[in-house]
């Protein structure tokens, strides 16, 4: 299956230990003394370390300190999404695009929504097409999430365009995207044959 777009925005979190020292004397911070892009950035290294009660509620912290933070909804969002909450995570990048519209990542990931629950994948491929618009680095991804839609929609040849062009995309330092797209050019010719040759499929 294809990949949710986890960063969103690119931090370097430096310092940070998830250790516990249960011998030191417990500190209450009567004021926050992080901002909201810090409680994000801290929130997205609780997530990649797999501690995800810890990253939503850095997330929230982020919220109350600036209500509508469009990063901390992205992250609550794909907190639901890895839960199966999809829903939820629909909510939360609903919430999101009201801020940006056109930001990728997020059109990326409630396309990934909606083609999840195989329902509304007209609105799936309209999403992902805006993401793909954008340009940038979040391309191939987005081509990928592209190719699933229209393997859902029967659609095969489209499909396997989609996944050329990802693949020529493609980062290379992002072995598992490369494979993920090679799996899936070889299912995809396994399933539908004519393919390979180039060759509209029948109906």
């Amino acid at each position: 299956m294809m990949g949710r777009i986890l960063i969103v925005v690119f931090v370097a979190v430096i310092g940070v230990s998830f250790s516990a020292c249960s011998d030191l004397p417990r500190v209450r911070v009567l004021h926050d003394p992080l901002t909201s892009e810090e409680h994000v950035r801290l929130g997205l290294a609780y997530e990649v370390e797999g501690h995800q009660e810890l990253a939503a509620r850095e997330y929230d912290e982020a919220l109350r300190k600036e209500h509508g933070y469009m990063p901390a909804l992205i992250g609550l969002g794909n907190l639901a999404f890895d839960r199966g909450s999809l829903k939820e995570a629909e909510a939360y990048y609903r919430q999101a695009l009201s801020t940006a519209p056109e930001d990728p990542g997020v059109n990326n990931n409630l396309a990934m929504v909606y083609l999840t629950q195989q329902e509304k994948l007209d609105e799936a491929e309209r999403l992902a097409n805006l993401a793909l618009a954008q340009g940038g680095p979040l391309q191939p991804y987005v081509l990928d999430t592209i190719a699933h839609i229209y393997i859902q929609q029967g659609r095969y040849r489209e499909a396997q365009t989609a996944l050329k062009n990802a693949e020529a995309l493609a980062p290379s330092y992002d072995k598992a995207l490369h494979q993920r797209l090679t799996q899936l050019q070889q299912e995809l010719a396994t399933f539908h044959p004519r393919t390979e040759q180039g060759l509209d499929v029948e109906h």
